[in-house]
């Protein structure tokens, strides 16, 4: 068996999930990692939503910088491609109009704290997003604006060289929120994942990891 990587959303984990989680050997969360107390408090990385108002909760206020999580993680991941959402801000004016600030980059405000806390920093690639987007598309995912973090996350790993061979596993999450992002459609195309046997689910109610041919239709 090669290394595992825990990708962990703040949605509910079973009780007893968190010892297999700290038991990884590389572990990503998200954003404010509300869901520590019970997930494990093991953290390699933190990926951020890096534009928009959840950039600017976190760098502009006291609980992300000084939460548990980021002080243990040694990575910080930008998922929004700053020229990717740069191109995406015309369309989504005459689209989106309530989202003006949707596009706001922060990027550089994650990469200055990463570099001042002796943190790597990373930007998921645009082209990432663009896979992410294809693999959306066989499970009708309808209008959409962006898939979520959690998703392009996902595609990070599984296509990053670091990672190739890893076995990996997402737990904590409901695939519910926004209704800018395909949740329903991001459901389907992560249960094939898990049926094709390039990703494992934790299971919600109980700290099982579902082999793919035993993995629960509703996703992580």
């Amino acid at each position: 068996m090669g290394r595992r990587i825990m990708i962990v959303g703040n949605g509910a984990v079973a009780e007893g999930a968190g010892a297999i989680i700290d038991a990884a050997d590389f572990v990503v969360r998200f954003n404010l990692s509300r869901n520590t107390a019970r997930s494990g408090r093991r953290t390699d990385a933190v990926a951020v939503c890096n534009t928009g108002r959840p950039a600017t909760e976190m760098l502009d206020g006291p609980e992300w910088r000084d939460s548990a999580p980021v002080r243990a993680a040694c990575e910080i991941w930008s998922v929004r491609d700053p020229e990717k959402f740069a191109s995406l801000r015309p369309q989504l004016a005459v689209s989106h109009p309530e989202l003006d600030d949707f596009c706001d980059d922060r990027t550089e405000d994650f990469a200055r704290f990463a570099a001042e806390n002796g943190k790597r920093h990373r930007v998921i690639p645009a082209l990432v997003h663009a896979a992410a987007d294809a693999a959306l598309a066989p499970h009708a995912p309808g209008a959409y604006v962006v898939p979520s973090s959690g998703l392009v996350t996902l595609f990070q790993v599984l296509t990053e060289p670091e990672f190739a061979g890893a076995e990996v596993v997402m737990a904590g999450f409901s695939h519910e929120g926004w209704d800018g992002h395909p949740f329903a459609a991001e459901r389907r195309l992560v249960a094939s994942l898990a049926a094709a046997g390039r990703i494992r689910l934790m299971d919600a109610s109980s700290p099982s990891l579902f082999p793919p041919s035993l993995s629960p239709s509703q996703g992580a």
